[in-house]
């Protein structure tokens, strides 16, 4: 069995902290963390350096934005070729109602994560951008009823 280092628990620790709080000072952190302030703000952005840490967000309460509907929406492709894959992709990125898409494997080739204000706008979304895509072959909607735990920044 492989063991950590002392060193990467140090970063563990620091990294947990600031998914927890990403705007806490490094006096703070390095006091949560047991290391002194400069060493903890070396390590830190070693990790920024590294790529680990890739950046810094605000928590963003999509209810009070006005996007309190959530649904994933499984999309299938009628033709399954790169052409036809990334002509799907460029339209899907022009959509604000689509939070994430991910490519994945199985019975359909896309996964989207859709927020909008309501059943109604979702509805416009489902027949009006996804409904007129020309590779859209199937859609299969699951709508968000709560989320229990949601690490998404």
């Amino acid at each position: 069995m492989k063991t950590m280092s002392m060193d990467n628990r140090k970063s563990d620790r620091i990294l947990q902290e600031l998914k927890r709080d990403g705007r806490i000072s490094n006096a703070e952190l390095a006091e949560r963390v047991g290391m002194s302030p400069s060493t903890c703000l070396r390590r830190v952005q070693e990790l920024e350096k590294s790529g680990v840490i890739k950046g810094y967000r605000a928590v963003l309460d999509r209810e009070a934005m006005g996007a309190g509907f959530a649904a994933y929406v499984t999309v299938g492709l009628s033709d399954h070729s790169k052409a036809s894959q990334e002509a799907f992709e460029r339209s899907i990125s022009l959509s604000p109602a689509v939070r994430e898409c991910h490519n994945t494997t199985g019975s359909v080739e896309y996964m989207l994560r859709v927020e909008v204000s309501d059943l109604a706008a979702y509805k416009h979304f489902h027949t009006e951008v996804l409904g007129t895509l020309p590779q859209v072959n199937a859609i299969t909607s699951y709508i968000v009823m709560a989320s229990p735990k949601d690490e998404r920044a």
